[in-house]
């Protein structure tokens, strides 16, 4: 990289000495010196490109495609009707980029602002992002959108994703912020005693990673009786059905937009939302699209509130959030669009049923019930023997059981899965289990 880098070996070595380096080696003294390298890497000779196919084509080979899929834990399984891929491979959509240019982007923005309204609708908030990385980073900026100087504490759930909570505690942890976890009493969140004037915001998660449906409103009341902002963590595929977080009292409300249209792709990308009430509009990280009109009085399009870190805030910015998913957006807009009000209440009415049918049926087998007890969306955990064995006995008849967890295990149902194939689920399991009447 030497020819590539602008600066002098003096003023290398000055950069260095400023640092309190040795030298380029020093910038990774933190990483273990089991996980360095320290020879040339191990890669065979250059192959053709027919032999390279056929490598590629082996390894591919050696993926599992399960023919019923029932784990969520935060990734779901749902239908994507044929058009929603056919319409965003569109070469237009696809080579889209940063609409700086507002004269010669108007397709691109114009689709970031139907996404933000849609987003907006499912949400019942007033304003939204043009979307970030996935779920975990929308919750971890929402948590920076609601420090001020007086308020420097973040209460998280604990009954929320791990994954999400990791990522709230990285991103707090290089802001200097604190995070409290709230613990989980039978599965829902308790924010008994953790709420004082130094918390500037709760992050909840509904349903929760448990499947569980949290009292948002009480929860709501709990923070801003305190002066906190209330995050609301959502799966947008529930929103057909349940109350809208702003509806609730919700001030902020991100989730993870996968399951609207996305394909599980092997974890992504993947596509985070946002949406904020009125007074927090401004404190949205990344880009918002607005709707004006030109010289000519005609509907026109332009980035609009920018207050991001390259522009004119830089060191002041609370998020250094530089780009947006605008193809996987697109795609959630499509999906919107395709399935409308009543396609969504659908999906979720489909997803609420079946699940429910499920844990039924699996709860009138000898040893298996539910972990925790109230009411649940498409998720649910069960307790039941051996889980292990379960998972393996799924396995080898072609499906994919719930996520496992100490003792138990996380089912999720989406509509994709027809009463025949959770009938056989109940059927293996009972077999595995050893349970013959």
């Amino acid at each position: 990289m030497g020819n590539f880098l602008p600066a002098a070996p003096a003023e290398r070595e000055a950069q260095y000495a400023a640092l309190g380096l040795s030298g380029p080696a020093d910038l990774y003294r933190d990483v273990p010196e089991a996980v360095r390298l320290d020879g040339p890497l191990d890669l065979p000779a250059p192959k053709s490109e027919l032999e390279v196919r056929r490598s590629m084509e082996a390894l591919a080979g050696q993926n599992v495609r399960f023919s019923t899929i029932l784990r969520g834990a935060g990734a779901y399984d749902h239908y994507i009707p044929a058009a929603v891929s056919r319409i965003a491979a569109k070469e237009e959509f696809v080579t889209a980029y940063t609409p700086y240019q507002a004269e010669i982007s108007q397709g691109v923005l114009q689709s970031i602002f139907e996404f933000q309204t849609m987003i907006c609708e499912l949400t019942g908030l007033d304003a939204a992002n043009a979307s970030v990385y996935d779920g975990a980073s929308a919750a971890a900026e929402a948590v920076a959108m609601c420090r001020d100087r007086k308020r420097t504490k973040a209460v998280v759930s604990g009954a929320a994703h791990p994954d999400v909570i990791a990522t709230i505690q990285t991103y707090c942890f290089g802001s200097g912020m604190e995070v409290v976890l709230a613990p989980a009493r039978e599965g829902r969140t308790d924010l008994t005693g953790l709420l004082d004037d130094g918390v500037a915001c709760v992050y909840v998660q509904q349903p929760n990673f448990y499947g569980l449906l949290e009292d948002g409103a009480a929860l709501a009341d709990q923070a801003h009786a305190a002066g906190a902002k209330l995050i609301a963590g959502v799966n947008p595929a529930t929103l057909g059905v349940l109350e809208a977080p702003g509806a609730w009292g919700a001030d902020i409300a991100v989730g993870e937009g996968q399951p609207l249209g996305l394909p599980l792709s092997w974890g992504g990308p993947y596509l985070g939302f946002m949406a904020a009430s009125q007074p927090l509009m401004r404190k949205l990280p990344g880009r918002i699209v607005g709707q004006t009109a030109d010289a000519q009085g005609r509907r026109a399009f332009v980035l609009t509130m920018q207050a991001r870190e390259q522009h004119i805030r830089r060191e002041k910015a609370s998020s250094n959030v530089c780009s947006n998913e605008a193809l996987c957006a697109l795609t959630a807009s499509v999906y919107l669009s395709l399935m409308g009000p009543a396609g969504l209440m659908q999906v979720g009415e489909q997803c609420y049923a079946k699940a429910h049918y499920l844990a039924d049926e699996l709860c009138k087998l000898q040893g298996v019930k539910l972990r925790y007890p109230g009411p649940f969306f498409h998720e649910f955990v069960t307790d039941l023997p051996d889980p292990t064995d379960v998972l393996a006995g799924l396995e080898a008849k072609g499906i994919l059981g719930g996520f496992p967890l100490k003792g138990g295990l996380l089912w999720c149902v989406t509509e994709k899965q027809t009463r025949e194939e959770l009938d056989r689920t109940v059927a293996i399991v009972k077999e595995v289990l050893g349970i013959w009447n």
